[in-house]
């Protein structure tokens, strides 16, 4: 019992690990593989949720082989009747053995004539044996049913007779291509009584050769006589045997799951690339073009610019900063540019739309270039539908794209600490023009004075006049000190400058990661999950 309830659990998990498969690889897996996988999956949980008790044995044969005899033989009964005109089987019959009623299975089955044998406990509780129609009946009806029944049944008892054990239908369409189920499978060769004893021994050698050149292992070939009783016994026997075990319904169920995921694996790749998390530098950099940083670094260069002037520039001049337009609000990003202390998350808070021109044509194939590169390396080695899944995530839409760099753009904080050189060049500058004011005033007075006829002592600093000391050294100082701070300035400029395009470029970075790299390596990891599922379907 223990060892039941492991096997049922090793069916339950290959089982649940090819529909996991099935749901994750979704329209990456072949469509008609994929439904065929579907069907077993379906099939398995509704013969699972029927017991284990049953084990049905399907006898398959082409017309006239003695499958109906050799049926009513193994029953006892006359049950399975042939057709009066041509020996044709048109619908399955059934006969089962046990106390037990199977006709929730035989429903499941779709078989609507049964025969209960015995209804005693005995070593054949749990068989149903099934009379299928003949498939190679001239009946479309009556093949398709045959094929229908089969694709159910646990064990396969193959009917032929020394005329046709050889034919290519029952071989190519029928035994060879179910051989990969691995379901178990008898070979009988029926109407044995009218050969030679030498001669059934070489029909039977020649009909095993054929068999496991099909691909069918430790296959037994029989030799009977539905007429004769010859061989009937020994059949019966081993069908016996095979319901004893109770283990022929979860080999076959197996064994199609095996066969599923076998088949699905060919359409997933043995590995996958391994993207690291961050986006490559081509990547960024084309993103970062595409999104206009170039312009925005270039906007806080002069921003900074303007700012040092008009914090601790000359005082007679630096009013002319006043008529030009702000470079960060000409773009529509006066807002992230909110101060020293603003938080990204303070002022994504009142993101709206930047004014930064279009992606250029040039940059725009550039971004595609990039997204093409990366999805090349990544599909490298997967199969097509998976190459296709990974290029159509890779490479997004344009207008959607632009609007997520814009966002990233407009989210990195612009403001910056203002520094304190400004406030004392600033102050120094004040002092110069004042003492350059003061000088001119006092100038101006003595030449009031002078005119006025007044004589008035004008105190000096040797040969120089105070008041033109003043004006000469005001003005002096504070153009030296004007061009000190254009010097200050543009280094702190290109320094600025440099911190937003690390800021910039991180942000960028981390679109790509998240609208770019991580649907690419979703991918990846659901063509790796979906390998591993389908690997333990398939073990």
């Amino acid at each position: 019992m223990t060892r039941r309830r492991r096997a049922d659990a090793g069916l339950q998990q290959r089982r649940d690990a090819l529909a996991e498969a099935l749901e994750i690889g979704g329209a990456r897996l072949d469509p008609a593989a994929a439904d065929r996988a579907r069907s077993t999956v379906r099939k398995i949980g509704e013969r699972s949720a029927l017991g284990a008790g049953y084990t049905v044995v399907a006898l398959a044969g082409a017309t006239g082989s003695g499958k109906s005899s050799l049926f009513n033989a193994l029953v006892g009964a006359d049950v399975a009747r042939a057709g009066v005109r041509r020996p044709t089987t048109s619908t399955a019959t059934a006969a089962t053995w046990g106390p037990g009623s199977a006709a929730e299975l035989l429903d499941w089955l779709g078989v609507g004539a049964r025969h209960q044998v015995e209804q005693q406990p005995g070593p054949r509780d749990g068989l149903v044996l099934l009379d299928l129609p003949d498939f190679d009946s001239r009946e479309l009806r009556n093949r398709a049913e045959a094929d229908r029944v089969l694709a159910l049944a646990d064990v396969f008892v193959w009917v032929t007779d020394p005329q046709k054990y050889a034919d290519a239908v029952i071989h190519d369409q029928y035994i060879k291509a179910l051989s990969r189920h691995d379901a178990k499978t008898v070979v009988v060769l029926n109407q044995a009584d009218r050969l030679t004893g030498e001669q059934v021994e070489e029909t039977v050698a020649d009909l095993h050769r054929l068999v496991t050149g099909d691909g069918v292992r430790d296959v037994q070939v029989l030799p009977t006589s539905a007429s004769a009783g010859g061989g009937v016994d020994r059949l019966m026997a081993m069908l016996t045997e095979i319901a004893r075990s109770r283990a022929a319904a979860e080999a076959r169920m197996r064994s199609d799951v095996r066969a599923a995921a076998e088949e699905l694996r060919g359409g997933v790749g043995d590995t996958e690339r391994s993207l690291g998390e961050d986006a490559d530098d081509r990547l960024v950099d084309a993103l970062a073009r595409a999104a206009g940083v170039p312009v925005v670094l270039d906007a806080v260069r002069r921003d900074y610019l303007a700012q040092a002037t008009a914090r601790a520039g000359w005082p007679f001049t630096k009013w002319l900063r006043r008529l030009r337009p702000h470079p960060l609000g000409r773009l529509g990003l006066n807002r992230s540019a909110a101060g020293a202390g603003a938080q990204a998350e303070d002022v994504r808070t009142a993101l709206g739309r930047s004014s930064l021109p279009q992606a250029t044509p040039a940059q725009r194939s550039a971004v595609d270039l990039a997204t093409r590169d990366l999805a090349d390396r990544a599909a490298d080695g997967l199969p097509l539908r998976w190459a296709q899944d990974v290029e159509r995530v890779a490479v997004p839409d344009h207008s959607s794209l632009a609007d997520q760099l814009d966002q990233a753009v407009l989210g990195t904080p612009l403001g910056f600490r203002k520094p304190i050189w400004w406030s004392v060049v600033g102050v120094l500058q004040w002092c110069f023009a004042l003492a350059a004011v003061a000088g001119l005033v006092w100038l101006v007075v003595l030449v009031v004075l002078g005119w006025l006829q007044l004589h008035v002592e004008t105190p000096a600093w040797g040969p120089v006049p105070y008041p033109t000391l003043l004006l000469a050294a005001g003005v002096v100082l504070g153009l030296l000190t004007t061009a000190a701070q254009r010097v200050l300035a543009s280094v702190g400029a290109r320094r600025r400058r440099e911190r937003v395009r690390a800021l910039l470029h991180a942000a960028i970075a981390g679109t790509a990661r998240t609208h770019i790299m991580a649907p690419v390596r979703h991918i990846l990891a659901e063509h790796r999950r979906t390998r591993e599922l389908l690997d333990v379907a398939g073990r």
